[in-house]
């Protein structure tokens, strides 16, 4: 993933239907700002594909939606046009420009599309994970999974917890860090990335101290408890309202 885009994360819109003979969809809302600059909240898009473009592992849709055409990155898909698709956990990109297009997107969402019938070919978007670590696109997007967490801390240089990294975020900026956490979300294949968040325990909601937000080119399991292992960055705004008070980013993560 790379441009300014190294940013993320994404567009959630319910779907409104009305008494027609066709359910129409909800228009894609502009975030202000994210609801928690930690944990940006996911967005949905939906809209009839009037064009689609293959282009190494992403297809891009042009979608009829109800607040007009919208533009939309997903792993490589099979969709037609005519077709209904539902891009969620997508994240909101001006003035993005492919190269491997050689083409300039004034306004486009990258995510995952939610259908199943659209669902990408086998192998599509995916990238080769670190021995040991298994494949999360059995489903693709996959529940949060934010049940009672005790992970014990990282040990060796730079080791820390989900707390300390935000409690230390101004010494610790630039800085190598490990953190062994379990997997509480997994966002596949979105720029070029995986996304996860990583929880350990420590930290609340309250604080918003709990949850640390990485990206990497390995692999990892919804539930798993793994090594991350990369370098600290702080108070980042990826733009369209998303703020990560700390992120992990280019990150090895793997299985422990």
């Amino acid at each position: 993933m790379r441009s300014r885009i190294l940013g993320l994360v994404l567009l959630l819109l319910a779907c409104n239907r009305h008494p027609a003979p066709k359910p129409m969809p909800a228009p894609p809302p502009r975030p202000a700002a994210a609801a928690n600059p930690g944990q940006p909240a996911g967005l949905t898009v939906t809209g009839k594909v009037l064009e689609r473009i293959d282009a190494g592992p992403y297809s891009y849709l042009r979608l009829d939606t109800l607040g007009g055409e919208q533009w939309a990155a997903v792993p490589q898909c099979t969709l037609k046009n005519g077709d209904e698709a539902v891009v969620s956990h997508a994240m909101p990109m001006d003035g993005f420009e492919s190269k491997t297009l050689k083409r300039k997107f004034e306004h486009i969402v990258f995510g995952i599309l939610d259908s199943a019938g659209a669902a990408p070919p086998a192998g599509a978007g995916q990238v080769a994970p670190h021995a040991g670590l298994e494949n999360p696109h059995a489903q693709a997007a996959p529940p949060a999974d934010l049940g009672p967490i005790k992970v014990s801390r990282a040990a060796g240089a730079g080791a820390a917890t989900v707390a300390e990294l935000f409690a230390k975020k101004a010494e610790l900026r630039d800085q190598p860090v490990r953190v062994h956490g379990k997997v509480v979300k997994v966002l596949p294949g979105i720029m070029g990335k995986n996304w996860l968040h990583v929880r350990d325990g420590s930290g609340s909601d309250a604080k918003q101290d709990n949850d640390l937000t990485v990206t990497t080119d390995d692999v990892a399991t919804l539930g798993s408890v793994v090594l991350v292992e990369g370098k600290v960055h702080t108070d980042k705004d990826l733009g369209s309202g998303y703020r990560f008070a700390v992120i992990v980013e280019d990150a090895k993560v793997t299985k422990d």
